[in-house]
């Protein structure tokens, strides 16, 4: 792996919560890279430290990942802990996770019929959870980005068949505003 590459994993652990590498790995993972499997068992370890800060990137890092640079398709023997991550304790946590998966919809048919699946039951099921309307309004928009990427009119079927589901109408307005603007 290249030592650039290495610097920023480092930083990103030792100095905790270092933005600038965090971002500059985003930038870099949006193009195909040849280190995926260097790094990727210790980013599945991740998801369950203590740090909720950690378990976020990680999250973050291995949707990426998944999305242009997983031709083993690892994701999908561990796309359960990346999951899981989405319902972390800490709400910014959890959301961070969710905002980032639907990127793992773009590896493949698989991979996002395992991603569209679990986000369109999450969006029903969601209701006792903490905040069910910014999971839901994180949902919505990750369907339109998985759109936007993959132009499948059938995201936004789902997706708008979901939205008829809400029975609040500002939630309503909300969610059709956010599968147009995104």
């Amino acid at each position: 792996m290249e030592k650039e590459i290495l610097q920023l994993f480092n930083n990103l652990t030792e100095h905790d919560r270092d933005i600038e590498s965090y971002e500059e790995l985003i930038k870099i993972l949006q193009e195909p890279v040849d280190w995926t499997y260097a790094v990727w068992e210790q980013l599945v370890q991740a998801l369950t430290y203590k740090d909720g800060h950690a378990r976020a990137r990680a999250a973050q890092i291995l949707c990426a990942l998944a999305a242009k640079s997983d031709p083993e398709e690892r994701v999908l023997e561990d796309f359960l802990k990346i999951w899981a991550v989405t319902y972390d304790e800490r709400s910014v946590t959890a959301r961070n996770a969710l905002q980032a998966i639907w990127k793992i919809g773009l590896a493949g048919q698989v991979q996002s019929d395992l991603v569209v699946s679990y986000l369109a039951k999450r969006f029903q099921t969601c209701l006792d959870e903490k905040h069910p309307t910014h999971i839901r309004h994180d949902i919505i928009v990750s369907f339109k980005k998985l759109y936007d990427e993959t132009s499948d009119i059938k995201l936004l079927d789902i997706a708008h068949r979901l939205i008829n589901e809400e029975q609040d109408v500002k939630s309503k307005q909300k969610y059709k505003s956010a599968i147009r603007s995104t």
